[in-house]
């Protein structure tokens, strides 16, 4: 029989994947017991899932870096030190330039690694090819070796969080669908779903792609958009070897990491397809969209240049499925400033893995002490302007955002797409002049003059 849902709790959280959990796991930590955890269908079951399961340690600035060093550590510890399997496996990961810009942007990356206390190693290609023996080494320029970065199951490791979290006293319910974000005077008071109300003092939304339009129905702005994001997986290879790092090739868009015999191969191609425009389906648990060769079939190519033995093997998954996006490639979390007492931690632009470990830290703290413990401006849902829930401006951005990944971080890098939002009275007078415009906060402003 059905567990009946409560009337009232102290925390509400919507979404029961790797970053829900993390919240309800990290807020009984602190001691706040009173905590209800809602999904739709069964755990995982949006896009945990059939998440890559990558774990990387080094990010753009020191505090997401120690967010996402925080991560490793507490999946590694749920299995050593709690007996929860998670699948983690300390593997490290290689990074590969094929031109000089790609090495030059790598070594400036170890650097940011060293100060961050991240163990780092610039190596030649003959070094990259002999810890990846799989390479192709044509065109290799060097890499860079992070031997504390890894890899783990998804859903092993959103089970051990909520399980250690009804431990500690949260209740997880899953089969039950909130409807709506209750408010009262500004402020966020509980969650109607299709088995009743129930009051809270605070609303947590972590439901994937599903969180624009939860917002959006009062008034909250959670800016994102789902894409098709796609990966292979061979059949078994023989004589594979076995723990190989995970690999990235940024220049040919592409991820490898081994698993079971296998090898998966993604993709953060520069050019995305948007998905769920029109709406996303709420009643399509573990969603799988339709194979699209002719979109990957370059990326493939390039991956069977790379590790040409890819090239003779079978293919036993050809995988797409949705994952959201946020205009600036960086995810949402804190209080909303339109709804007091509602928090969001979405947006994960495919990097939940790495990230929900330390998301879901920092915001408990955050919502138990009133206040963020560190600096978190970079994910501040703060940051994001009004004009930013504009289903058309989303769509086109996140065409882009997908690959930001993995592009060029040039400095001072500007985005193409979903451009001239916002223009000032002489924005055509100033183009006249010979002025080369950038973009913030949507406005376009000249970042230099032409001659």
């Amino acid at each position: 029989m059905a567990k009946q849902i409560p009337e009232r709790a102290q925390v509400v959280i919507i979404g029961g994947g790797i970053v829900g959990t993390s919240i309800a796991y990290h807020l009984t930590e602190l001691g706040w017991n009173d905590v209800v955890l809602l999904e739709r269908n069964t755990l995982t079951s949006g896009t945990t899932w059939h998440a890559a399961g990558l774990v990387g340690c080094l990010r753009a600035t020191q505090n997401m870096t120690r967010l996402a060093a925080y991560s490793a550590e507490l999946y590694e510890s749920l299995e050593r030190d709690m007996g929860h399997a998670t699948g983690f496996k300390k593997v490290g990961s290689l990074s590969v330039a094929d031109n000089p810009e790609r090495m030059e942007e790598l070594v400036r990356g170890a650097g940011m690694a060293n100060a961050f206390d991240v163990e780092v190693e610039v190596i030649t290609a003959e070094a990259l090819c002999g810890r990846y023996p799989l390479l192709n080494p044509e065109g290799i320029v060097g890499g860079v070796w992070l031997p504390g970065d890894g890899q783990a199951s998804p859903v092993d490791t959103t089970m051990a969080m909520a399980a250690v979290a009804r431990e500690r006293g949260a209740q997880i319910f899953e089969g039950v669908s909130v409807e709506r974000i209750r408010t009262a005077h500004g402020r966020a008071i509980g969650v109607d779903t299709d088995q009743g109300p129930i009051d809270a003092e605070h609303v947590v939304t972590a439901a994937g792609m599903w969180s624009h339009q939860l917002g959006r129905d009062v008034g909250v702005n959670i800016p994102l958009h789902a894409c098709e994001h796609f990966y292979l997986v061979t059949e078994p290879i023989p004589d594979l070897p076995s723990g190989l790092p995970v690999l990235r090739d940024t220049d040919n868009c592409i991820y490898v990491k081994e698993e079971a015999g296998r090898l998966m191969v993604g993709a953060f191609e520069p050019v995305a397809k948007p998905y769920g425009m029109g709406g996303l389906p709420t009643d399509q648990p573990f969603l799988q969209l339709d194979e699209d060769w002719d979109h990957l079939a370059p990326v493939w190519e390039a991956a069977c240049e790379r590790i040409p033995l890819l090239a003779d093997v079978g293919i036993r998954l050809f995988f797409n499925g949705p994952e959201s996006f946020t205009p600036d490639d960086r995810y949402l979390l804190g209080e909303t400033p339109e709804l007091r007492n509602h928090w969001v931690a979405t947006g994960f632009n495919s990097i939940g893995m790495q990230s929900a470990g330390g998301a879901g830290k920092v915001l408990a703290e955050w919502i138990v002490d009133g206040r963020p413990p560190m600096d978190l401006w970079d994910v501040d849902v703060r940051r994001m302007q009004p004009f930013q829930t504009n289903r058309r401006y989303l769509h086109d951005r996140s065409i882009e955002a997908l690959g930001l990944l993995y592009a060029m971080h040039w400095p001072f890098r500007q985005v193409e797409t979903a451009r001239g939002v916002r223009r000032s009275p002489v924005h055509d007078r100033l183009v006249d002049l010979g002025a080369c415009h950038g973009e913030n906060g949507g406005w376009e402003r000249p970042n230099w003059y032409a001659p």
